[in-house]
């Protein structure tokens, strides 16, 4: 091997650990982009669900902007642990209300009448044979008593449902009872007094279940705030990555294109061609792409004069792939919509059109010019 195959081998092998340093590179941006991806529609789903939940959604969004102005937002942990503190403060509020209620039961309970609906109703003994076809469902003092006693999920979580027993068990009584009877007219009487007794202790109730609820929707609006604000840094970083992205893809295209031979004029003749058969939307792409690298070449303007010798290496490649690619893609849907021009709007094809012959009449005359 004389000198100069050693050196054209030193020179190939460095170029393919550039090549493979790229590929790397850019396999590392894809996972990078799918995870971004990922991420954004997860933010995207969150804001559409908070946008569900409330029908006047400007206004609902304002509102909660407001609130977090007005209140610092606390982390996750720390809503965990008030929330955990405000259970147990208001458990002992409703301890100290059913403490309350259970002194009302058991001034009912020693009513001399109480006696008859102490205890579960001994179906077998009275033969009271069609008790539970009448009756849905059996109560009594006792049943009552033990779930109070409760420590489990068994127990009473509150005064209203202790409360909705104890009427069940008159309310039993005087449906199956007839109304004559003794024990009907005991439920009846018992049932009044309990009534009585239970309207004294409903203020204290209806004041403990509207706190609740304030508390609770406080606890809610800190919930919303905490997980818009997380959702709010996810998009900052995930703004910020994009940018990284950005200019790492920015980098690898210069360094490709450093790498890349140089367009030929026949190329570029074959380009310039290529770009009038474009369809106006991805012609407009294109001219986007010539503009990304020339700030004074406007691609919207009413007439485009677009020099296909005066553009860069970087541009003339990023364009003759996303032409190749972008007449693939027509030609496939072409196909598969039988080539019929009539399926669109037929005043946009026109307007598309005129907008795409201006354009495509500027790049034949330029390549023209040269040409002489």
């Amino acid at each position: 091997m004389d000198a100069a195959d050693a050196k054209n081998f030193v020179v190939g092998d460095t170029f393919r650990e550039e090549v493979d340093g790229v590929r790397h590179q850019v396999d590392d941006i894809y996972l990078k982009v799918d995870r971004l991806e990922q991420s954004a529609s997860e933010i995207e789903q969150f804001y559409l669900a908070s946008k569900k939940k409330q029908p006047n959604g400007s206004k609902g969004s304002s509102m909660v902007k407001d609130k977090d102005k007005e209140r610092h937002v606390p982390s996750i942990k720390k809503q965990q642990q008030d929330a955990a503190r405000r259970e147990a403060v208001a458990a002992k509020r409703m301890q100290e209300l059913m403490r309350q209620f259970g002194t009302i039961l058991r001034q009912i309970s020693q009513h001399k009448w109480a006696w008859p609906f102490m205890k579960p109703v001994d179906v077998e003994a009275l033969g009271l044979h069609d008790y539970y076809e009448v009756i849905d469902k059996p109560m009594d003092f006792s049943t009552i008593k033990n779930q109070m006693e409760a420590k489990d999920s068994t127990g009473y979580k509150n005064v209203r449902e202790i409360c909705s027993d104890v009427r069940l068990v008159f309310k039993n009584a005087m449906k199956y009872n007839d109304e004559i009877s003794d024990v009907h007219v005991m439920a009846k009487t018992l049932l009044a007094k309990f009534e009585e007794k239970w309207l004294q202790l409903l203020p204290k109730v209806t004041e403990e279940e509207k706190r609740r609820e304030e508390e609770e929707a406080e606890a809610l609006l800190d919930v919303q705030l905490a997980h818009e604000s997380a959702r709010a840094k996810m998009a900052r970083d995930i703004s910020n990555e994009i940018y990284e992205v950005d200019s790492k893809l920015e980098e690898l295209r210069e360094l490709v294109v450093q790498n890349c031979r140089k367009i030929s004029t026949e190329e570029k003749r074959k380009l310039g061609a290529a770009l009038t058969k474009l369809p106006p939307e991805d012609l407009r792409k294109a001219l986007e792409i010539v503009a990304e690298n020339n700030p004074s070449f406007q691609a919207t303007a009413e007439e485009v004069d677009l020099d296909i010798d005066a553009q860069s290496e970087s541009t003339l490649w990023r364009l003759k792939f996303f032409v190749k690619d972008a007449l693939e893609v027509h030609a496939k849907s072409s196909a598969s919509t039988g080539n019929n021009p009539n399926r669109t709007n037929s005043n946009n094809i026109n307007g598309n059109n005129k907008r795409k012959k201006e354009i495509c009449d500027a790049i034949a005359k330029t390549s023209k010019k040269k040409t002489k």
